[in-house]
């Protein structure tokens, strides 16, 4: 629970420049996170609709075993991402310990993790406890950054304003929680917009946190380390999928004793707001509600063609089996399940971790796209914040459905800031990584 457990007094500095001392002017910064590694998925597909081919090994799991460099927060086994050459620490965590400090053991540091999303502005900040962690403070806003960026490719005044105002509350969350290691990270709204980069270089004149913008690639492979073990017990290949703000990825996993080997990926440019934005204002009658629905379902569908043609032989192996197997993380998936649930407000003890029909899900999600938006406002928990995004969101999980159709679909309210403090606990874990908390 936030604020449950008080920060250890004494140990390490304070983070952020002290008052009325100027900070020295840093060269620009080059976007570490718009490559794709070399013979990775997704090299030859257009930004579009990235995917494909054969993708490393996600980092081990638990994070305590996990492999770990002072300059890559989750290398892979065999291939670390190019955006992770260089340590992925936050500027304005606590700098190296004096020579009359002693360091707090792994177990006793927090660790953080910062999403900025096209919707969503996300902190994780949690301490190790065995082969899990222990949350100890956490913040979620909706801030909307790509609202917009469909229409002028870029982002908005307004949009950055309010992402830069939930990550200044981020920002003294850190300081009073004396962060050993962040890493924080920025997708698809800042991956696309023209300003993109300005506005990370402005954040951390503003605030001290470093984002980094990660590519598609990174982003899947982090969700895929926060919630795989959410997967139902079993064998063969598994699907597991993310609904973003400005895009959806889907990854199919084979799952082993411990960590999930992915098999082949994909990430189109449609999420839960731009999807929206595309289809633009829909006049209120049912006519024109199922024809934008409609629209939106082909758009996804056309995305994930080429990924639908590729996992057919092994979807046909696995439900021939009777082991198909289905997990998302997401808004859209949580919110559905709440639906499902009856739930009179959102309760993430009761989502995280169900397992629900999928027809149920798709039954909703029909039912959501009939509704008009006062309908859909007057749900507990859906109400005004994600009445006009949660259609787009259920266009998706529907062909996500169609693509991997199982019979039962795992419901995680967990992802990328999970894979973050993963990788980064396995950092601290290792003897062997020099404890730098600032950015190299």
């Amino acid at each position: 629970m936030a604020g449950s457990i008080p920060p250890a007094n004494g140990q390490g500095a304070r983070f952020g420049r002290k008052k009325g001392q100027r900070k020295k002017p840093r060269k620009p910064r080059s976007n570490a996170g718009n490559s794709v590694p070399s013979g990775s998925a997704g090299k030859t597909q257009p930004p579009a609709s990235r995917g494909g081919g054969e993708f490393d090994a996600i980092a081990a799991m638990p994070a305590a075993s996990a492999p770990a460099t002072a300059t890559a927060p989750a290398p892979l086994p065999e291939q670390s991402c190019p955006e992770q050459s260089h340590a992925e620490h936050n500027p304005t965590a606590p700098s190296r310990l004096g020579p009359w400090q002693k360091p707090l053991p792994h177990y006793r540091q927090a660790y953080a993790a910062i999403d900025l999303g096209t919707n969503n502005c996300r902190l994780l900040i949690a301490r190790p406890s065995g082969e899990h962690f222990v949350v100890i403070d956490a913040f979620s806003r909706v801030v909307r950054l790509g609202e917009g960026l469909a229409q002028t490719g870029r982002l908005s005044d307004a949009a950055m304003d309010r992402a830069l105002a939930a990550l200044h509350v981020c920002a003294d969350k850190l300081r009073k929680r004396n962060v050993h290691l962040a890493r924080s990270v920025a997708t698809e709204a800042c991956r696309r917009a023209v300003n993109g980069q300005a506005f990370i270089d402005r954040v951390l004149e503003e605030t001290g946190i470093h984002l980094n913008i990660i590519t598609a690639q990174e982003e899947a492979r982090l969700a895929v380390l926060g919630c795989h073990i959410l997967l139902e017990q079993g064998t063969g290949p598994a699907m597991i999928f993310d609904i973003g703000g400005g895009s959806t990825e889907m990854v199919l996993v084979e799952t082993g004793e411990t960590v999930p080997r992915i098999l082949d990926w994909q990430s189109v440019p449609w999420g839960v707001v731009s999807l929206t934005e595309s289809i633009g204002a829909i006049d209120d009658h049912p006519q024109a509600r199922a024809a934008a629905y409609a629209e939106m379902r082909r758009r996804v569908d056309e995305g994930f063609a080429d990924f639908c043609e590729r996992v057919s032989p092994m979807r046909n192996a696995a439900r021939g089996e009777g082991r198909i197997r289905l997990l998302g993380t997401s808004g859209t998936v949580t919110t559905l399940a709440s639906v499902h649930l009856e739930l009179p407000q959102y309760d993430r003890r009761a989502v995280d971790g169900l397992v629900v029909p999928a027809e149920s899900m798709r039954d909703i999600s029909r039912r959501l796209a009939t509704m008009t938006p006062a309908e859909r406002i007057a749900l507990p928990c859906i109400g005004r914040e994600r009445s006009d995004l949660v259609v787009a969101g259920c266009a998706i999980l529907e062909s996500i459905i169609d693509i991997w159709p199982a019979d039962r679909l795992g419901i995680a309210d967990r992802g990328i800031r999970e894979g973050i403090l993963r990788s980064l606990m396995a950092i601290g874990a290792d003897p062997r990584s020099p404890k730098r908390t600032e950015a190299a």
